[in-house]
């Protein structure tokens, strides 16, 4: 994905605008990279969410049917959907028919405002987790993204998924619903290339985000999306993974993120300490990995906290 040069500099000139005023002229212009027979990637900022990249920091990929483009998570902004909309039918020479949201989290789902939501679909969880969260993500992300949000509402999916082979349009997609990311995670196997959609459950050279984390759940997604037979992956962050590596990697992390904090705990660190723990080498190439170190350690250490620490009060 990439944001025009001159959609930026307008953007970045409207940084300081009040929201709502006329002045902003910022655009998106995402790239589509073919990874398979009627199927493209098209891959967002391996940063964190700025106005500098309008929020468009998640891969989404697109599939052509007879019926038209199917769209696996649409983006941050009613904006993006309606550029990821145009460039799937300027591929495919048809309106999209179907749009896929793998999880609550704004930079993946809140692009379906762009689309009917009759053919926006996602798991009953999701569609659960947005109605209790969407508010204060939509709060946030106009905080953040200012002008680049104007006209986005929380999507509210109008179709439930189950899991299953899905068909549409003569393709065949397998709708597999796990969980550990978030609550509920949707992976999708197109079977004709054998590209497994893997949303957010997997990050490739980029540190996986936990604000939602069941670290447990989400190790039992990834050993079952390891053991799904398939010929590449899509992450939600970062390059196709021709391989099973970016599955491994995300467990690595995992993995190495839990026992650090839990020993940073057991040591008696406070949180600003913990963010300041070295990082393994092995991860010396993965994105933002500081940032999401630190962001962890937010999200997840009252909890071990709680569990480790012994109380004083009874």
């Amino acid at each position: 994905m990439k944001v025009t040069r001159r959609g930026f500099i307008a953007a970045a000139l409207a940084a300081s605008t009040p929201l709502g005023a006329e002045t902003f002229a910022g655009s998106y212009a995402p790239d589509a990279e073919p990874i398979g027979q009627g199927i493209w990637l098209v891959r967002g900022a391996d940063e964190a969410i700025g106005f500098a990249n309008g929020g468009a920091i998640a891969n989404s990929v697109i599939l052509a049917t007879d019926a038209g483009p199917l769209i696996v998570d649409p983006g941050p902004s009613r904006r993006y959907g309606e550029a990821l909309s145009a460039l799937a039918a300027r591929l495919t020479g048809k309106p999209p028919a179907r749009v896929f949201v793998t999880h609550l989290h704004p930079d993946h789902s809140f692009g379906a405002g762009a689309f009917d939501p009759r053919i926006v679909a996602a798991l009953a969880g999701t569609r659960v987790e947005l109605d209790r969260d969407g508010a204060g993500f939509s709060d946030a992300m106009y905080r953040l993204l200012v002008d680049w949000m104007r006209g986005t509402e929380v999507p509210r999916p109008g179709l439930a998924l189950t899991p299953g082979p899905l068909a549409i349009g003569g393709r065949i997609v397998r709708v597999m619903a796990l969980a550990g990311h978030s609550a509920a995670d949707l992976a999708l196997l197109d079977e004709s290339t054998g590209t497994l959609i893997a949303g957010d459950l997997v990050f490739h050279d980029r540190a996986p985000a936990t604000p939602h984390a069941d670290l447990a759940l989400w190790r039992h997604s990834l050993a079952a999306l390891a053991s799904t037979p398939h010929r590449q992956l899509v992450p939600g962050h970062g390059p196709l993974d021709p391989t099973a590596a970016a599955i491994a990697q995300t467990r690595d992390w995992l993995d190495w993120l839990e026992q650090a904090l839990r020993d940073a705990v057991a040591s008696g660190l406070d949180m600003t300490e913990a963010g300041s723990l070295p990082i393994p080498s092995r991860f010396a190439a993965v994105k933002a990995a500081r940032y999401e170190l630190q962001r962890s350690v937010a999200h997840l250490y009252p909890r071990f906290e709680a569990e480790l620490l012994p109380r004083i009060d009874s």
